[in-house]
């Protein structure tokens, strides 16, 4: 997802997902696998730590119930777990995998 004026947080997020996939073919003979999450809006302390006052991070997160096609943001304890799954036995046969835990952001129409 492209957002004007975040110029430096697009390319870092972009960095991540090819960052990922070329470890992971890196590693890939050392039988070490490698995933990332791409979560939407998780409620932490993030946006208020970079400034936020409490109103604009309330706006913030309200705006969230149009930007995910599930109507709401995510909690940590979601990310948590999509992260576990991926360490896990569990997904033993995923690598250099981008896996969107978002409430479904990636598939909507940037507002």
């Amino acid at each position: 997802m492209l957002f004007p004026g975040l110029l430096s947080y697009c390319m870092s997020k972009a960095a991540i997902d090819q960052f990922t996939r070329c470890v992971a073919l890196d590693l890939a003979p050392k039988q070490v696998r490698v995933n990332c999450i791409n979560p939407g809006v998780i409620v932490t302390d993030l946006h208020k730590r970079g400034g936020q006052t409490d109103e604009q991070y309330a706006a913030f997160l309200q705006k969230g119930k149009e930007t995910h096609a599930l109507g709401r943001v995510g909690q940590a304890d979601e990310a948590a777990k999509a992260i576990a799954f991926l360490a896990s036995s569990d997904s033993s046969f995923t690598t250099g995998m981008q896996l969107p835990v978002d409430g479904g952001r990636n598939v909507m129409c940037p507002r």
